[in-house]
């Protein structure tokens, strides 16, 4: 089993707040965090699959489709928009950043190929803070 990982870049706005709280338990637990007017982050994003090369190119993947399928189903979707108004994968959900590795999982998953499996979405929020979601 061979693991293959493309990283990829996308910046995005989004605060922290549970409309079922009050103002003040949001601001408790979330900090600064649920700012009414947002903050952004220059996000990282990793996603590894994982398979058998493929004996007539020596590819798990294609990491140029990888890199399409990343972008058209994520990154495009993602970069320079509101995690909480504006990306519809989001939409009802509590936008921390363990919540959207696991969305971005559910984007990609299904349009993989049956050669490759996907093992890993790493994101990271900062350079001291990421997530791995393995999937369920």
């Amino acid at each position: 089993m061979v693991y293959l990982t493309r990283q990829e870049h996308f910046n995005a706005a989004h605060k922290l707040y549970n409309p079922n709280w009050s103002n003040e338990q949001n601001n408790a637990v979330f900090g600064v965090c649920a700012n009414e007017n947002w903050h952004g982050h220059n996000y990282d994003l990793y996603v590894t699959v994982k398979g058998n090369p493929d004996p007539e190119t020596g590819f798990v993947y294609d990491v140029k489709k990888l890199s399409q399928l990343i972008k058209s189903q994520a990154v495009d979707k993602l970069d320079h928009k509101n995690l909480n108004l504006d990306v519809d994968f989001m939409a009802g959900k509590l936008c921390s950043t363990e919540n959207l590795a696991i969305a971005i999982w559910e984007q990609l998953a299904p349009h993989l190929p049956s050669s490759v499996e996907l093992h890993c979405i790493k994101l990271y929020e900062t350079p001291r803070i990421y997530v791995e979601y393995f999937g369920k």
